[in-house]
């Protein structure tokens, strides 16, 4: 008889049993983290139901029309079609006069990156009035500016101006914040590669989206 092939039977039947639990287990984490995705976005589609609007005729007027920030540039040297297309949007709607005060909400955490100042700048060469162009500089995240809309201009009846996912999003976290929104759609238009990454970081955001105001209670970095 020989021992050493004795002995490696059972330690074979070992690895396959430790790899098959493992493999029991990723895939376990995988259904949940799906099921998680699923919830979130049924979660947050039920609150923006009907009421993201893509014709200017349809949309009801508001007071203040809400758009958050997003990058001129992308990787500092290609126009954004998504920041162009929001801001055109805006001024639509404002034209049309469905809104007459615009808050540019966006992030000026560096010197060199002015979300909201490129923002200001482009919707007033567009011809908005500069007086009713209203800054927000902290509007680090999608939550901030729904909230800071409300704290600093007093805005409870809002229009997010963005990409549709986008204002389903803000919409239920405006719902969340007492705060009733609706959304108006700007087109968009990017090359596939883009949309795809931005499918993927949506359905990540809509599950912080519902942790942040469901289960963490998470405030703007700053509420005034």
């Amino acid at each position: 008889m020989n021992p050493d092939r004795s002995d490696s039977i059972p330690t074979k039947k070992k690895k396959r049993t430790l790899v098959r639990r493992l493999l029991l287990f990723f895939a376990g984490i995988m259904l949940l983290c799906s099921l998680a995705l699923l919830a979130a976005d049924c979660r947050v589609e039920h609150f923006a139901d009907g009421r993201v609007y893509n014709d200017v005729e349809d949309i009801p007027a508001r007071e203040y029309g809400l758009v958050p920030g997003t990058s001129r540039l992308v990787h500092g040297k290609y126009l954004n079609t998504y920041f162009f297309n929001r801001i055109h949007a805006a001024v639509e709607l404002y034209r049309a006069g469905k809104i007459r005060k615009i808050i540019v909400s966006g992030d000026n955490a560096r010197s060199d990156y002015n979300e909201t100042g490129d923002m200001a700048r482009e919707l007033i060469a567009e011809g908005v009035a500069p007086e009713d162009v209203l800054s927000d500089y902290a509007g680090f995240r999608t939550l901030d500016s729904v909230v800071r809309a409300r704290n600093l201009f007093g805005a409870t009846e809002i229009t997010v101006i963005s990409q549709q996912f986008h204002c389903e999003r803000a919409i239920y976290l405006a719902a969340q914040h007492g705060i009733d929104a609706v959304g108006f759609e700007a087109d968009e238009h990017a090359p596939r590669a883009i949309r795809v990454k931005l499918a993927v970081r949506e359905a990540l955001a809509r599950v912080l989206a519902i942790l942040d105001a469901e289960l963490l209670n998470t405030k703007p970095h700053f509420e005034y």
